[in-house]
């Protein structure tokens, strides 16, 4: 087992973390990686379909969110830079048509171990009516009155050689978030609902993101912790 650490300088640069995850599982090798990514606004493919991706691309910038677009996942996805955590895991494949199901279900539990030590009473899966980024791969939290909030997305990356299972986590800035997110999306003429974002610190949990990323880590490591190496991202680390 690999574990990646920190992040690179810039956000190009950065990105190259996972074709290092990668790169590392295309070798045989299985790797981790949990960060807090650069300040940015993630559009997805499906997004830039869209006649309004441009002006939605123009209103992330003007919020202080640089825009750039991913392979992985579906609609956009917004970073603070401090406190939404990223994740993933890189295994080797002998077939890529195989083992998608199972790999979805073995991060999604490892995710929710980790949300629990986390001190979150009620977790779900699934996602309430127009969230960001919907999909079928989501964890929410439930409060008191019942009414789910998404904070996991899960999503996933297959070539012949190697898998990359990966996701999302909010830990604060629930308000920030969903406000650039309900801007976006109304450019995007995509449904959303800013009262569908929750945060781990809103479920009851701590806003300390350096908790919450060793406490996920550790949830993906799982037993091969003991054996694990270590290595840095290149040009920087984690705020």
């Amino acid at each position: 087992m690999r574990i990646l650490r920190g992040r690179a300088e810039t956000i190009d640069a950065d990105r190259g973390g996972s074709r290092r995850l990668l790169e590392i599982a295309g070798g045989g090798e299985s790797a981790v990686r949990v960060w807090s990514p650069h300040r940015q606004l993630a559009f997805g493919r499906r997004d830039a379909r869209l006649e309004g991706y441009d002006c939605a691309r123009e209103a992330a910038r003007e919020l202080g969110f640089p825009p750039v677009e991913r392979r992985v996942g579906g609609r956009a996805v917004a970073y603070d830079g401090e406190t939404t955590v990223a994740f993933a895991r890189a295994d080797p494949v002998a077939d890529f048509r195989r083992g998608t199901d199972e790999r979805y279900e073995r991060l999604t539990t490892d995710v929710e171990r980790a949300l629990e030590r986390l001190g979150l009473e009620r977790i779900e899966r699934g996602e309430p009516d127009r969230s960001f980024c919907p999909g079928a791969h989501s964890l929410s939290a439930v409060d008191g009155a019942g009414r789910r909030r998404k904070i996991v997305g899960i999503a996933q990356r297959v070539r012949s050689d190697a898998a990359l299972a990966s996701g999302i986590l909010l830990v604060d800035s629930a308000d920030e978030l969903a406000s650039v997110l309900e801007d976006v999306y109304g450019a995007l003429d995509v449904p959303f609902d800013p009262a569908s974002v929750g945060t781990v610190a809103s479920g009851g949990g701590p806003s300390d993101p350096a908790t919450v990323r060793a406490t996920l880590e550790a949830a993906l490591v799982g037993d091969d912790a003991a054996s694990a190496t270590i290595e840095s991202v290149d040009d920087g680390v984690d705020p």
